[in-house]
């Protein structure tokens, strides 16, 4: 087992003053006052969707930072169109291994987190607010509940707020698992409609918002859309959170511009010239070394390598590890995380993994590699939900970064045992299934 690293103190460039500006230094703790000192008093909180709000997100430009990237303002208008009664959850579960940014924000600055909350209730008119914690991250857990403690002593929220302890799987945290999960159900994600903003929790239309995402919603609450475009791209602007792992000097949450480029980012890091990289953690794509120095670290720009930012996960494999072991390892994994509810998660990831496992150890022969990817193209778009194609994403791009590898491992040349050392991290794989 590789547990997730020690990270250092959280870093941003000097011109980058956002959402780390707000995270104390560790052990320290901002109370509500302090908080807001720093930060200044949050807008009014209103019970009827915001117009005026609504229309500063649609002029910011602020994008999804839990995975998927996609458009806030078009989410929150779906939300707020809907009827009455409407639900925000706050998705602090972070269940990528690799990623530690959300229960850093969670522990260190819950204040920032349940503004941001706050600011999505009145965006859309909501009357209940969720924010929802993996129940392992305790330390997580205990910060929110103080900082709500002290808001309910200090400033009671304009919109209830429950946290909820959420159940410890990869897929838990996904937005449809987190709505069956809260109604009761097993935290299993679903493909098929009705969606969260049409009918989510409780049956009412539900917003669910990553809490960087959240975090950065309620900057723009109170400095604006220009001010939130003064960094990033025209496409994407802002900053984002990485995680920060592997062959770096400085491991650690660092706080970027959108468009910087990578190279500049794994320098600062103090990452080797000549390493692969992991991008967008298990649901990622390697990148190989070639391409990573002028890579801009935006979606459109790793869009044609079949990346993404994703959940905002850089690991940087050292150039003496192999790479197709460590992808062995999370296809395993992944494979033991299925919510067990299709064939191609349950059979099809499971062939995958066992197969890689014999590839990594050079038990595999050489068709091996080709039945690799012909069961890829099988699996992909016929789950009922998408860990399998992000396995699948992984699987492709490491068969293609790690070519070389590959064909000596399928050889029967496997890497030597030296090289297995195991850098990205995974915890406990699970022999029962836990939902509840």
């Amino acid at each position: 087992m590789t547990t997730k690293p020690q990270l250092s103190r959280p870093r941003a460039a000097p011109s980058v003053r956002r959402v780390l500006d707000h995270v104390p230094p560790p052990g320290a703790w901002a109370d509500l006052h302090q908080h807001r000192a720093q930060a200044g008093a949050l807008p009014h909180v209103r019970t009827e969707p915001d117009g005026r709000l609504l229309a500063e997100v649609d002029r910011s430009g602020l994008r999804g930072r839990g995975g998927a990237g996609f458009p806030t303002s078009i989410k929150l208008r779906a939300v707020a169109k809907g009827r009455p009664q409407r639900i925000v959850v706050a998705n602090g579960t972070e269940g990528e291994p690799a990623s530690a940014k959300d229960k850093l924000l969670l522990a260190n600055a819950p204040h920032l987190v349940i503004d941001g909350a706050l600011v999505a209730a009145a965006a859309v008119g909501a009357s209940e607010i969720f924010l929802c914690v993996d129940r392992t991250a305790t330390t997580a857990l205990e910060a929110v509940h103080r900082a709500l403690a002290e808001r309910a002593a200090l400033e009671p929220p304009a919109v209830p707020i429950r946290v909820a302890a959420t159940p410890p799987r990869y897929v838990a945290g996904e937005e449809t698992a987190l709505v069956n999960w809260l109604n009761g159900a097993d935290a299993r994600p679903t493909v098929v409609p009705p969606r969260p903003f049409e009918r989510g929790v409780k049956g009412r239309p539900t917003l669910v918002d990553n809490v960087e995402t959240l975090c950065h919603l309620a900057l723009i609450a109170r400095h604006g859309a220009d001010w939130f475009r003064e960094l990033g791209t025209a496409d994407e602007p802002g900053t984002t959170l990485l995680t920060l792992s592997g062959a770096v000097k400085r491991p650690g949450i660092y706080e970027v511009p959108m468009g910087r480029a990578l190279g500049r980012v794994l320098e600062d890091a103090g990452a080797p010239a000549d390493a692969a990289v992991l991008a967008g953690g298990y649901f990622g794509t390697w990148l190989p070394t070639a391409d990573v120095a002028g890579l801009a670290l935006a979606n459109g720009a790793l869009r044609p390598l079949g990346a993404s930012i994703g959940c905002g996960v850089v690991a940087v494999l050292p150039p003496g590890s192999c790479g197709i072991a460590e992808t062995a390892r999370v296809l395993g994994w992944l494979a033991n995380e299925t919510a067990g509810q299709c064939g191609p998660c349950v059979n099809g990831l499971g062939a995958v993994a066992d197969t890689m496992a014999a590839v990594s150890t050079g038990r595999a022969d050489r068709h091996d590699g080709q039945r690799l990817l012909r069961w890829a193209g099988q699996i992909e778009g016929r789950g009922a939900c998408r860990l399998p194609d992000g396995a699948v994403r992984l699987l492709r791009s490491a068969l293609g970064v790690f070519a070389t590898d590959l064909d000596h491992h399928l050889g029967g040349h496997p890497c030597p045992a030296a090289r297995h050392n195991r850098v990205l991290p995974l915890p406990h794989q699970r022999e029962v299934m836990e939902w509840r």
